[in-house]
């Protein structure tokens, strides 16, 4: 099954996160078929804080890919943000 879900990077309470289309089976922070954004829960400055492809989201999940609860807040976030 094709996920859409978060990796963690960054540093120690420092998260970054890249929001990325995987295969269930594999670890959050393997392999991955493509990155569709990134996450920062805490920007400083001007760092922005969600950068997601809706249109390459859209896709994957027509062809079947399962967004997690957090991706599909994120995936509101992120159209909230584009039509203000």
């Amino acid at each position: 099954m094709v996920v859409i879900r978060l990796a963690r990077g960054g540093s120690t309470h420092k998260p970054k996160y890249r929001i990325t289309v995987a295969d269930s089976r594999r670890p959050a922070t393997g392999k991955f078929i493509e990155i569709l954004g990134t996450y920062n829960p805490s920007p400083s400055g001007k760092d922005p804080g969600l950068v997601f492809d809706l249109v390459k989201a859209n896709e994957w999940i027509q062809k079947g890919a399962k967004p997690t609860k957090r991706v599909q807040f994120l995936m509101k976030k992120a159209q909230e943000t584009v039509k203000a």
